[in-house]
């Protein structure tokens, strides 16, 4: 049954880390367009402040990889760029309205702790000066183990950061020299007993889908950091895109496996986590039970934006900081230059850098919101979503793609179960929650736009 699914549905559509795509955004959004989007994100819905500041290099550059990302550059470049980082920090600070609390911190790239630690805590201190943060924000930052010894862990957790996300990828050294990832330095053993001492909250990211893994060899990675207990553990689907990033053409030339065989790590490895306790939230991410991202999904308020999965308490409205970086508003997304040196000299100008944007229109508001709450909790209640815009049912779904005949075939297939007020995946049916997805959103009627195959 499964394989007759997977011929059917495994087929390219959005991963939906945001509605619309990136892929949508147009270059007649510029400067002016996201200076008046900040204005309105301060009487916007989230209230809340998440940052996000992307640091895009990297001592190499792992062939899997789709994020935007450089080579190592000269010191006096880095030393620039984070001249650049102060100077946005500055310019959308004196934008935001004064009362309004910071929930948020994300670091990412690229490889963040590629850099010397101080660029980060003096990064983190400019962030936080002049605005209140919640209780217990999350300020977060993605490392490479294979980099850090223990002074640069220890330093790291001296800079103000509470969570750390370990970019594992995988322990089986053959697949990690094949797609150019070296492996920690450390024992992840010793990172876990350095950062714990601390306090600190930690996640796991792994890779699967990559050549020479296996479902067994991937299930022997994934128990090996079930034993460790991280707070969070993230199985990404390695995305081939190679019109994106030509290297992963050395992945093909090494051999990719099958997707009966991707489908296959991915339900051993949720097996597993599943023994040791941990939950499922959205396609990839399993936490502790006492993790509030699983009572959020429990209570049906489990969200999403940039910054990956967050509560209603931690969300809030993004404003990225660096080359490529995209700010997710509530009316808008904007994305910097991708060009370095463009990005800086732009910044020096005292102006901002966007590159291109999207202003979305009520309906794509309103579709937003219904695919991320399916993409999360796996159910949409049309009446309760309806309340969140003080609209009726039948608008909602009038700005959606709805259509009965096409949630009838999924029903028909097993992947949903439906009636006139509610969508709910059935677990059989949660690997293929995009497609139910991309059947509610307008855009992918007539989209000639290139994405990703679910599994």
């Amino acid at each position: 049954m499964i394989q007759d699914l997977l011929q059917k549905y495994n087929v390219p559509v959005p991963r939906y880390t945001s509605y619309p795509p990136a892929n949508y955004f147009t270059e007649a959004f510029a400067n002016k367009e996201y200076e008046s989007a900040i204005e309105a994100s301060n009487t916007a819905r989230p209230e809340h402040i998440s940052f996000y500041v992307h640091i895009p290099f990297c001592r190499h550059l792992c062939h899997y990889c789709g994020c935007n990302s450089f080579p190592m550059m000269k010191r006096g470049v880095i030393e620039r760029y984070f001249s650049a980082l102060h100077r946005e920090i500055e310019l959308v600070k004196t934008r935001l309205a004064p009362g309004r609390k910071i929930s948020q911190i994300h670091y990412g790239g690229g490889s963040p702790t590629s850099m010397p630690v101080y660029y980060l805590r003096e990064l983190n201190e400019h962030l936080l000066a002049g605005f209140e943060t919640i209780d217990q924000p999350e300020i977060a930052v993605e490392c490479h183990p294979g980099y850090l010894d223990e002074e640069s862990w220890q330093s790291l957790t001296e800079a103000g950061f509470n969570r750390f996300s370990l970019g594992v990828q995988d322990f089986n050294e053959k697949v990690l020299k094949t797609v150019n990832r070296r492996p920690s330095l450390l024992p992840a053993e010793m990172i876990f007993q350095i950062l714990r001492s601390k306090g600190a909250r930690i996640n796991m990211d792994f890779i699967y889908g990559l050549p020479f893994q296996t479902a067994e060899s991937f299930a022997e990675t994934i128990t090996r950091a079930a034993v460790l207990c991280p707070d969070r553990l993230v199985t990404f689907s390695y995305a081939h895109v190679p019109w994106v990033n030509k290297q992963q053409l050395i992945l093909e030339k090494a051999g990719l496996p099958p997707s009966e065989e991707k489908s296959r790590m991915y339900e051993s490895a949720k097996k597993l986590l599943s023994t040791a306790g941990y939950k499922t939230i959205g396609l990839d991410h399993f936490v502790r039970q006492d993790d509030e991202l699983y009572t959020a999904l429990k209570n049906g308020r489990l969200h999403r934006n940039f910054q990956g999965y967050c509560t209603r308490r931690t969300t809030g409205q993004v404003y990225a900081f660096g080359v490529t970086g995209i700010s997710q508003l509530n009316t808008a997304y904007t994305q910097n230059s991708k060009d370095i040196n463009q990005y800086m000299e732009r910044i020096e100008n005292d102006t901002f850098a966007v590159s291109k944007g999207y202003e979305l229109s009520r309906d794509e508001q309103i579709t937003r919101e219904v695919i991320e709450t399916l993409m999360c909790n796996y159910s949409l209640d049309w009446q309760e979503m309806a309340a969140r815009f003080s609209l009726s049912a039948e608008e909602i779904k009038s700005a959606t793609a709805y259509n009965d005949n096409r949630l009838n075939e999924f029903a028909a297939d097993g992947l949903i179960e439906y009636d006139d007020n509610h969508i709910r995946m059935t677990s059989g049916g949660a690997l293929f929650v995009r497609n139910v997805a991309a059947s509610l959103d307008k855009l992918m009627l007539h989209s000639n736009k290139s994405f990703s195959k679910p599994v």
